[in-house]
This record gives structure tokens, C-alpha cells and sequence, in this order.
């Protein structure tokens, strides 16, 4: 069982002395500044029907900004993985690729795939990659064309060989459920919410392909100004095993 366990190997590995320094809250992204101005982003989830853990995260230690990511307001979640992806997708050099994609060095003629978030059309996947899969399940919890809603993952996830979950499903707290159904699966979590931490791989996750920020200031002016990718203003940041 997955449980709690991704947000504990989160929290576990961070460290002391880095404070939060900055909150920037975008139309689409959440933003983090530490500290040390490492920077990272998570998908700006809205609903605050319960109260805050923290009345503001700006000057907390960031070991103490990670236990909101178990908040069940999902502003404050958004921030806090915002928090937490500051620190691990900034370091590590060795893990950011120039051209990394999410389905490299992946073969999908004749894959059963399940996609938790439709991102086709967004970042690096296309239509075109998939059309020599066997079947595509395509789940997403807003309502989109030729999409199922995201309560299909029950029955859908089990079936597939290869399983794409959106980062941000750590903020909703569905990512333990999900992991748990593709546990038969290549599971491969994809996005800039995603937490690029390599313990979290003993959960059965063979690729984390997050983004490493190259032009954070000018990220987090033009996700103030309107709904946009990051993309732009990142390298993509690949913890692996399916490309050694």
C-alpha cells in the first residue's frame, strides 16, 4: 500500500536551514522561491473549504512548509508542493536533460496506456505518439472532449501496461490511489508539479520527468500575467530507469 508514503520520502528528505522566502500565485502555476533562490512551481489547485495549516507559509522553514502537503486546502497544498519541488528539481545537475521528452526511449505499438490528465497536445506529447498503442484511456478530472472522468481510473488503470500520471495529482491527494492501480503497470509521472526526488522511485515509479527552472524570474512574471506553460523557461529534469 502506497498510503502516505510519497509525501513522507518528501518530507524525510529535506533539509534544514532553507526558509521559504517567496509565495507567487499565477493564474494556472504556484510558485515557490527558497531561501537559497531555488525555484519551483505546482499546478495552482483551488478550494479552501477547510482552514489552513499555516495562516502564511512566506518565512517558514521548509521543513515545516513540506507538512502542508498534506493540507486539505488545496491553495495551501498547491503551495507547499510549490515548496517542496523548489528543492528537489533544483538540484542534482547530473538529472537535467536538454531534449528529454516523456515518452523516450518508451515502444507503444501495441500498449495498453492509461493517461491520468490529458496532456496530449501539451509539452511534448502528441496525438501521433499514440497512435500504435493497442487502447489509450484518457481520464481527467474537468470535463473534456473525448476524455473519461477521472473516477475511471478504477476501473481502467488496472488494464494498462503503461500508466502517464500528471504531478499534480499529489496536491488532490489521488496519487497514492493511482500508483496503488498501476502497480502492474510502467508507471512514468510527468509535469512541472512533478517532485523529481529519487527515493520516491522505491514506490514503483520508473520515470519522474519534472522541470528545472533556467529563467525563474521571467517564469514567474508571466505566470502572473496569464495562464501559460513553463515550459519555456525550463529544461525538463528525468529521474530514470526505462533509459540507463
Amino acid at each position: 500500500m502506497v498510503g502516505t508514503k510519497y509525501y513522507e520520502i518528501l518530507q524525510r528528505g529535506l533539509p534544514e536551514g532553507l526558509t521559504v522566502a517567496r509565495l507567487v500565485h499565477g493564474v494556472s502555476w504556484t510558485a515557490a522561491v527558497l531561501s537559497d533562490g531555488s525555484t519551483g512551481v505546482a499546478m495552482h489547485t483551488s478550494g479552501e473549504t477547510v482552514p489552513r495549516m499555516f495562516a502564511d507559509m512566506t518565512g517558514l522553514p521548509l521543513t515545516e512548509a513540506g507538512k502542508a502537503l498534506m493540507s486539505w486546502n488545496m491553495e495551501e497544498a498547491s503551495e507547499a508542493l510549490a515548496a517542496v519541488n523548489a528543492y528537489y528539481n533544483s538540484r542534482a545537475e547530473d538529472f537535467v536533460k536538454q531534449e528529454a521528452k516523456t515518452l523516450d526511449g518508451l515502444d507503444l505499438r501495441g500498449r495498453t496506456v492509461g493517461m491520468v490528465g490529458k496532456m496530449i497536445g501539451h509539452g511534448n506529447m502528441t496525438a501521433e505518439d499514440f497512435d500504435c498503442v493497442k487502447k489509450l484511456y484518457v481520464m481527467d478530472r474537468e470535463e473534456k472532449p473525448d476524455t473519461l472522468p477521472d473516477s475511471a481510473s478504477e476501473y481502467y488503470l488496472p488494464l494498462c501496461d503503461l500508466v502517464i500520471i500528471t504531478g499534480s495529482a499529489a496536491i488532490n491527494k489521488t496519487l497514492p490511489r493511482l500508483l496503488e492501480l498501476s502497480r502492474n503497470a510502467q508507471v512514468i509521472l510527468t509535469g512541472p508539479s512533478v517532485s523529481c526526488c529519487p527515493a520516491l522511485m522505491e514506490l514503483g515509479i520508473d520515470r519522474l520527468h519534472g522541470r528545472f527552472f533556467t529563467q525563474p524570474e521571467t517564469m514567474l512574471a508571466a505566470i502572473v500575467e496569464k495562464r501559460t506553460s513553463v515550459n519555456g523557461f525550463s529544461l525538463p529534469y528525468l529521474v530514470d530507469r526505462i533509459i540507463t
